[in-house]
């Protein structure tokens, strides 16, 4: 009679993706290097993009239409607020499409879990927003506007925003792959997304009876902790901040199962 082998057991995947860490720190690394290589202001360019582009709503809202009316005063620290945030996550998505063919080689050969080619883009650009804090900081300095003790759950705020990337990097990453005008798509979806996102104004500027709706957009509450640090006086939408933690792990879980799904057809086309 023969002896039965016992069953192996599968690991889940979060542990496997854990196991290698090291790696996917040695690849955010990598990743710095190779985009600052060659350069003489090195990351100094991460903030280069957002702070004009503060500078020019700054002009157009602040002095010509008077930003006190779609912000906060300083109006220029309401926008860099909001810019810096949405700087990593517009590079994020953007650079997450590409995620899984840009390193298309490495992916089919490399014995590693594949969702880690995808948080490798997200990790770095959070160290890139992180960086660029420092700036922000700065111009807090220069108007005189001290944190106020919300300054504590901007932790919070950085790692659901770092999931809600992560999810939609997941869910993103394979499909492109799959669906090569989808990459086009997710580049137009983003321009709107950044005018459906309370960057340039207020969430007290929207309507009241469609606001609602709009914090459905968990950008939104991931702003209001950031913007809380800044202006007290803007108090906190806590059903905005509930949202956010809500749809974030919705779009996590969804991301994580989506790629698990459709990773081995993914591959076959790489």
């Amino acid at each position: 009679m023969t002896e039965r082998l016992p069953k192996r057991r599968r690991v889940p995947r979060i542990w496997r993706i854990s196991r290698f860490r090291d790696v996917l720190k040695l690849l955010i690394v990598r990743d710095l290097k190779v985009r600052y290589s060659g350069t003489i202001m090195g990351y100094l360019w991460t903030i280069v993009e957002p702070l004009m582009l503060s500078l020019i709503f700054w002009f157009v809202f602040g002095l010509i239409f008077n930003g006190r009316d779609v912000g906060a005063d300083p109006y220029i620290l309401y926008l860099l607020s909001g810019m810096l945030a949405w700087t990593w996550t517009n590079t994020t998505i953007g650079d997450s499409t590409r995620a899984l063919r840009n390193e298309a080689k490495l992916v089919r050969t490399v014995n590693i879990p594949r969702e880690i080619w995808v948080l490798r883009i997200v990790g770095a650009k959070y160290v890139e927003f992180a960086l660029s804090l420092l700036v922000l900081a700065a111009f807090m300095i220069a108007y005189q506007r001290p944190p106020t003790w919300w300054i504590f759950a901007v932790p919070l705020a950085m790692v659901v925003q770092f999931s809600l990337l992560s999810g939609i990097g997941l869910l993103l990453a394979p499909l492109t792959v799959l669906f090569k005008d989808l990459e086009r798509l997710i580049r137009i979806l983003l321009r709107m997304f950044f005018y459906l996102t309370p960057v340039l104004y207020s969430v007290e500027n929207i309507p009241e009876a469609v606001q609602g709706v709009y914090i459905l957009n968990p950008m939104v509450g991931i702003l209001e902790i950031y913007r809380a640090v800044i202006f007290p006086e803007l108090g906190m939408n806590y059903p905005a901040l509930a949202v956010s933690v809500g749809i974030t792990a919705t779009v996590l879980f969804l991301g994580a199962y989506v790629f698990r799904t459709v990773e081995n057809s993914a591959l076959k086309e790489l």
